[in-house]
């Protein structure tokens, strides 16, 4: 199976080299998208020099900070044009565990989406604040309910996705970012019949830098959920 492994950056210079020497050691058949948006930092810098020393590296430039869920988008639509068939997304800062995209790719031999989820066995988080702990779980039980998909964690961000789901989900009409991005991908997933598997993952606090969480992807969150249930999608017929 053709795989892509894209990671979308943005001030991660510090993390950026050693994340792409770790997902190579752990499944160096893979190529990998980097999608950088103007990093300040110099993350893109750094990025393109890895992908003059190693062809399985390459670089996407956006002009600024156009956001986690164009940046997805973007690389979805750049792996289609070269006939990946399947796509991994993970952070850039260490919370997702590199040496989990074997089991990824693996569980998506049999299963159209496989997301990674801190919340199957319990909860599976390392040193996050208690606050955004409790924020995090329970907005994942309040957007179950409002959507119905059955997926414990629908705001999780390290997934893998088969080519089939992304040619189907309709990429043009996603508009959504961060958190209310993964919700919408997961739902969209689930409303079209796709097979969806969760495996458990431990999910670590970010190893260096800020955290891009704000206000702005808590909101929009809160709001996609409604407009997903009253979407007008309809569920595929394998679905009840």
């Amino acid at each position: 199976m053709k795989s892509l492994v894209i990671v979308p950056t943005y001030n991660e210079r510090e993390n950026i080299r050693d994340l792409v020497q770790a997902i190579f050691e752990s499944a160096s058949d893979v190529d990998l998208l980097i999608v950088d948006d103007n990093s300040p930092d110099g993350t893109g810098l750094i990025a393109d020099e890895m992908a003059s020393e190693d062809p399985r590296v390459h670089v996407i430039h956006r002009p600024g900070k156009l956001g986690l869920g164009t940046a997805y988008v973007t690389g979805f639509k750049w792996a289609l044009e070269r006939d990946y068939d399947a796509v991994v997304q993970m952070d850039a800062d260490f919370s997702h565990d590199p040496g989990d995209i074997p089991r990824l790719l693996k569980t998506a031999e049999d299963y159209d989406l496989v997301i990674g989820s801190r919340y199957t066995n319990g909860i599976s988080v390392v040193n996050w604040p208690l606050e955004r702990l409790i924020l995090s779980y329970f907005a994942n039980i309040y957007a179950r309910k409002v959507t119905g998909v059955p997926i414990r964690d629908l705001t999780g961000g390290f997934k893998c996705i088969r080519r089939e789901v992304l040619e189907t989900i309709g990429l043009d009409n996603i508009r959504s970012d961060g958190y209310a991005f993964q919700i919408e991908v997961n739902f969209l997933a689930w409303k079209h019949g796709f097979r969806i598997k969760e495996i458990p993952i431990i999910f670590v606090e970010r190893r260096a830098g800020a955290s891009k969480m704000s206000r702005k992807i808590v909101w929009e969150a809160f709001w996609l959920v409604w407009k997903l249930r009253f979407s007008g999608v309809k569920p595929a017929k394998n679905q009840a």
